[in-house]
């Protein structure tokens, strides 16, 4: 689970991240990636619309978002950071490990992370 510090809530953040940061997809998952000069943990938040599903499928949706930033978290730049994912329809069919695929990829296209 996400630390509370680590979690993106405030509405100003998430319009930065959207506005100013860099950004990748894949067919289920779109990443944004903003690097901030403020002194913050990195922070994660989620975008699930009503386009991915009724209100179970999208909770469902964003719990497993959740988890896989969890383990990932440790593999991002320690502070400064907002990172959004927004879940596009396909993801309400995918399976954790789908999920944690798309997001492994779009974390080595923003160049966060390294293969290997």
């Amino acid at each position: 689970m996400l630390t509370a510090e680590h979690r993106l809530r405030q509405r100003d953040d998430f319009t930065v991240a959207l506005r100013n940061g860099r950004r990748v997809g894949t067919r289920r998952l779109v990443l944004h990636w903003a690097a901030t000069d403020r002194a913050h943990p990195t922070r994660v938040g989620f975008v699930v619309s009503k386009a991915v599903g009724n209100s179970v499928v999208r909770h469902r949706t964003q719990r497993r978002l959740r988890h896989v930033a969890a383990q990932r978290l440790p593999l991002l730049p320690a502070a400064g950071g907002l990172l959004v994912v927004r879940a596009l329809p396909a993801a309400a069919d995918a399976t954790s490990a789908e999920l944690a695929v798309d997001v492994d990829r779009g974390l080595r296209r923003l160049g966060l992370v390294r293969d290997g």
